[in-house]
């Protein structure tokens, strides 16, 4: 099946019906009570470490296990089978000294899958299922410290995350997934690279297929996610991604999602899923959860009558018997209307910040800058991040809505000085509330930068000084990091200080951005250039009113 005909025939489905999600694999594998060697099978059967309990490796082990567990789900009524590959990357795999086996196991996983799809078509002809490349949060985090004594320590960073992303990615496209769905986000930096890396696959010739994403958020009648982000917050950090939809799942049941899922479904213009498990974890009842089949399909369908539902299934503690119920309750009901957003600049920090055209004038922070706060440069150059911190703390306390973080100073590795001042940033909540501004002169320390943050960032800046072609490919690593962009009105011939190379310089850069690279117009925000007024030399004297102009 082709990108256009996975692409075509799904949304087809999602526009007559709400479609069906499976249930909860781990579930089902603990309902057949397997032991350790039938975890090992004859494959790992020395393996030097436990294996009981590594769901993913029963696609090598135990694949018919896998396969009917999948065919199962399908005969209760799933449109969308999820594969077992929750943790089949190199950094979860690490656990079981299996780091080599990521490719693999997601190929396996997708076979498996896929083998149950065509058994349970060709049984029923006309039925259109799909096979989802299940991509997990892995046991890391790149967002909050490790060490309690070490703010910026971090389990994983960017680059790892993408690379072991890279090679799951390539495995379930390569075993036959119709879809990749990035779930479990608990980590919305991870989730970035998950889709940096789908995104770097597919340009470097991949088969493309549509891509979900669903968000936990662990706390009950809270609005903020693992990290601190709000619904909303989170939203806009990945919704640079091409996504067919966006979610919730796991760790919440469907009284603590309701209001949540509602938010979300409100302002994202995209197919919206949930599959929330059934109910909080309750280790005293037989089932380890509280919600069965016929109290969780009610108040799933009652979802879907107030409109906020395209696709719906389950999580953790259900099974085939719950997710058929949920396919009878929900038929016949109208799937969700996509929400029309308005095309806003939106960014986000822990917090949503939004642009409108009636808003005032949006303050940035420069102080957190060396090349334009000695007393910051002191700071930073003598080590002392905490006092440097401080600075960033009086300016959103000052009304800063969003922070300019700048490191370009002859004496600093303004890489290393970036990335620890933002990782010590991202341990503030009163700090790291609000957008982030990469400031600098040079394309590595950007990109350092966005390497870590979470949130929807703004780089400053963009420009034509090295040339079209280099404005293009960082221009279009900017936008797949997810960050909208300052424009500098400065191009091979340097800085416009004319009104006509002004507007020359910024119409090409915005006919670039928006029909080549694919920057959303609203992520675009021009640096006309501000010059020096008063100099006493003539061809200066027009600078101010060129600017107004």
């Amino acid at each position: 099946m082709t990108v256009a005909h996975t692409n075509s025939s799904i949304e087809q489905l999602l526009h007559e019906r709400i479609l069906i999600l499976d249930g909860a694999m781990g579930t089902m594998i603990q309902q057949r009570k397997l032991d350790e060697a039938a975890f090992r099978g004859e494959r790992f059967k020395d393996w030097k470490k436990d294996l009981k309990g590594h769901n993913d490796l029963l696609n090598l082990t135990q694949p018919t296990i896998i396969e009917e567990i999948h065919r199962q789900y399908l005969e209760a009524g799933a449109d969308i089978v999820e594969t077992n590959t929750f943790n089949s990357q190199t950094i979860s795999l690490a656990d079981y000294g299996m780091d080599t086996l990521g490719y693999e196991m997601s190929k396996a996983g997708a076979e498996c899958a896929k083998r149950a799809v065509e058994a349970v078509q060709r049984a029923q002809p006309g039925r259109r299922c799909f096979v989802a490349g299940a991509i997990g949060p892995t046991t890391k985090t790149s967002s909050i410290s490790t060490d309690v004594n070490n703010p910026a320590a971090r389990g994983a960073i960017y680059e790892e995350l993408v690379s072991a992303y890279g090679q799951q990615v390539r495995g379930l496209l390569d075993g036959g997934a119709d879809l990749l769905l990035v779930e479990t986000i608990f980590d919305t930096l991870n989730a970035k690279a998950a889709f940096f890396a789908i995104q770097q696959a597919f340009a470097s010739g991949a088969r493309r297929v549509p891509i979900m994403a669903s968000v936990t958020f662990i706390q009950a009648g809270s609005n903020r996610g693992v990290t601190g982000q709000t619904v909303e917050a989170f939203w806009n950090s990945i919704s640079h991604v091409p996504l067919l939809s966006v979610g919730m799942n796991c760790a919440l049941g469907p009284k603590e999602m309701r209001p949540l899922i509602e938010e979300l479904s409100q302002i994202a213009p995209i197919y919206i899923s949930a599959h929330p498990n059934a109910g909080l974890p309750n280790p005293l009842l037989p089932t380890g959860f509280p919600e069965t089949p016929e109290t969780l399909a009610p108040q799933l369908r009652e979802w879907a009558e107030n409109g906020w539902l395209n696709i719906v299934g389950g999580c953790c503690g259900t099974t085939p018997s719950h997710i058929k119920r949920i396919a009878e309750a929900v038929r016949g009901v109208k799937p969700h209307a996509l929400s029309t957003v308005e095309p806003y600049t939106r960014l986000s920090g822990l917090e949503a910040v939004t642009i409108r055209p009636d808003s005032n004038f949006v303050n940035i922070g420069e102080r957190t800058n060396v090349t334009g706060s000695p007393a910051f440069a002191k700071l930073i150059l003598a080590g002392d991040y905490e006092a440097a911190l401080s600075v960033a703390r009086q300016q959103v306390d000052g009304g800063a809505q969003i922070v300019d973080i700048n490191m370009d100073e002859g004496m600093l590795d303004s890489k290393a000085a970036m990335e620890k001042f933002l990782r010590l940033v991202a341990s503030e909540p009163d700090i790291c509330k609000v957008p982030i501004m990469v400031d600098s002169s040079k394309w590595e320390v950007l990109e350092t930068g966005l390497k870590n943050i979470q949130g929807k960032a703004v780089v400053n800046s963009g420009s034509f000084k090295e040339g079209e072609q280099k404005f293009i490919d960082q221009a279009t690593l900017i936008h797949r990091y997810g960050a909208a962009v300052v424009v500098m009105a400065f191009d091979e011939k340097g800085q416009a200080d004319t009104l006509e190379r002004k507007q020359e310089i910024c119409a090409r850069s915005y006919k670039i951005l928006t029909e080549q690279v694919g920057f959303p117009p609203q992520d675009i925000i021009f640096d006309p250039n501000i010059l020096t007024v008063a100099t006493g030399i003539d061809e200066h004297n027009n600078y101010a009113i060129n600017f107004i102009e």
